[in-house]
């Protein structure tokens, strides 16, 4: 049994005659995995399979050995925050908490602890004591999220949990998936801030009407992407000669000097290729500051698959 993984094994769900998705298969080893794709391609659906909360038309869901037919096992190592602000306004953010987890079974000293700390990993102490009416829509996602994980989930679903944040409770928030990952967590998440999406994220999985386009970690993604040569920016001393040198060595498709003047932009379908060439630049005596992909993020990887459009 895969106790530490997410399988979908042909997984096929219909709203009608809608496409909910179709034909899904996924390994999602633990760590953060990030849902890529526009509004109406599945993201949703796949969440709402994991949890439980809709079941497949046909094919088979694990999550971390349970079914999603069992939900009381399922509900014990899972929580998942929506992106529909469905917080009740009439109660404060820490009844709000703390009747999840005595919803859970949690004796109520146990329940009221937990209650805290989940506040507290938030950033709301301060605000716990006031209705959610008076919270600002980041509060409110803030507070759904301290819900999700007052129980200490193994696996941890969010719906656009970045939404309404401000930068620097974005970042405690994306502190917090690192920690949950590095304790050998899921933390499976949707998220239009693809920026960051590239920045932490273990792996992703681009999902376009349904289907799944790609999935592994971004570096890999791109490498199976074989039609579209690959993009860099080389940081050089000299960026005119070593244009020369790379064109004349025939490693690369494209080269030209990139005008914002941080050197040479390369395309290449010869990677390893021309690997072997800006070492033997650098041997010659000219400096190479650096080789960065200009193309390894989830942007280039939607264009690239689906051709634009998000």
């Amino acid at each position: 049994m895969n106790s530490d993984v997410i399988l979908f094994e042909n997984v096929s769900k219909f709203y009608g005659e809608v496409l909910g998705v179709n034909k899904v298969n996924l390994h999602i080893p633990s760590g953060i995995t990030s849902l890529v794709g526009p509004n109406g391609s599945g993201k949703t659906t796949l969440m709402n399979l994991m949890t439980g909360l809709v079941h497949p038309g046909s094919g088979k869901i694990t999550v971390r050995g349970i079914s999603p037919f069992a939900p009381e096992k399922l509900m014990r190592i899972m929580g998942y925050a929506t992106q529909y602000d469905a917080a009740p306004r009439g109660v404060t953010g820490y009844d709000f908490v703390l009747a999840g987890l005595l919803l859970y079974g949690y004796a109520p000293g146990e329940a009221e602890k937990r209650a805290w700390k989940a506040i507290e990993t938030v950033s709301l102490t301060q605000s716990a004591e006031r209705k959610v009416a008076a919270y600002s829509k980041g509060m409110r996602q803030r507070i759904r999220l301290a819900q999700a994980i007052a129980h200490e989930p193994q696996v941890l679903i969010l719906d656009e949990p970045l939404n309404g944040l401000d930068p620097l409770v974005r970042a405690e928030t994306i502190a917090m998936f690192r920690n949950y990952a590095s304790e050998g967590r899921h933390v499976i998440l949707s998220s239009h801030v693809l920026q960051e999406v590239d920045v932490f994220s273990d792996q992703v999985i681009l999902i376009a009407n349904g289907m799944i386009l790609a999935e592994g970690e971004i570096k890999n993604v791109r490498e199976e992407i074989h039609e579209h040569p690959s993009q860099f920016l080389l940081h050089c001393q000299e960026p005119s000669r070593v244009a020369a040198m790379l064109f004349e060595g025939g490693q690369v498709t494209e080269v030209k000097l990139d005008p914002q003047g941080r050197g040479v932009l390369v395309l290449t379908r010869q990677r390893d290729a021309f690997a072997e060439a800006i070492e033997r630049i650098a041997l010659s005596g000219i400096e190479i500051d650096g080789v960065i992909p200009t193309d390894e993020n989830v942007d280039a990887l939607y264009e690239y698959l689906i051709g634009g459009g998000r």
